[in-house]
């Protein structure tokens, strides 16, 4: 299993148009401090799995038949837009897995082009794309219906977690049943004086930390206020450390 990280930004993204921080001033200089919409791809032997849609270059980024599916977290427009264009290609058919959407995909449902909308997911129900390799949808804490996904093969698990605030305690309770390689987790926002609305700040990542234990924790889905906040402080374990735009994962 390898995962890279294609966006590791919030929906406003790194730099944040108008803003003049620290962090986003950065950005603007140094292309490699920007952050796009969060995403990934997930591969494991022939299996290659989009993970969000947000990224309006994915015509650009791979070819026919690069693709092995999408896997969706949520309807939220920073998750999904780039599949708007997708959809319109030919010569190819795009598998696409996720939650319920809420009524945010009705148009790309209603022309979904190459894209084929399969039934939603099951909360704790494992799907399995390649043998051995099984894919379990995790309820998280947001706004629109949300899944993150544990990975799972030869016994080693990814968890990728993005967009919550906490995690339900009966998805907490579920992951800890195991021993994480590998948890790559929503921290948009620096700690908070008053408990965050639909992301982590740093504060809750680090009680999923000491919930979970996981052997590497990357903090992603980052806003800029977290960025700047970075740039004078430390995070609180060698094992933690934050996302970057195009980062490759350990392979296991």
């Amino acid at each position: 299993m390898q995962l890279t990280l294609l966006g590791t930004g919030d929906v406003r993204q790194v730099p944040v148009y108008g803003c003049k921080c620290r962090a986003c001033q950065n950005a603007r200089k140094t292309p490699a401090l920007r952050r796009k919409p969060c995403s990934a791809l997930f591969e494991s032997g022939d299996l290659r799995l989009l993970i969000d849609g947000g990224l309006t270059d994915l015509c650009e980024r791979f070819r026919p038949g690069q693709l092995s599916g999408i896997l969706l977290t949520h309807y939220h427009m920073d998750h999904i837009q780039g599949l708007f264009h997708l959809r319109w290609g030919i010569n190819d058919h795009i598998p696409v897995y996720g939650p319920e959407d809420g009524g945010a995909g009705d148009d790309l449902k209603k022309h979904p082009g190459i894209l084929e909308f399969l039934p939603s997911l099951k909360a704790f129900e494992s799907i399995s794309l390649q043998p051995g390799l099984s894919i379990t949808p995790i309820p998280m804490q947001h706004s629109k219906p949300t899944f993150g996904y544990l990975f799972e093969q030869d016994g080693k698990r990814i968890a990728y977690l993005t967009d919550t605030v906490g995690l339900p305690t009966a998805s907490r309770t579920f992951l800890q049943q195991f021993k994480l390689d590998l948890l790559v987790l929503d921290t948009s926002l620096p700690p908070q004086a008053k408990p965050p609305r639909n992301h982590n700040d740093l504060n809750l990542s680090n009680q999923t930390f000491e919930a979970l234990r996981p052997t590497q924790m990357i903090l992603t889905h980052i806003g800029h206020e977290l960025d700047d906040w970075l740039l004078d402080n430390e995070l609180s374990e060698a094992c933690i450390a934050v996302a970057r735009d195009g980062m490759p994962l350990t392979t296991f």
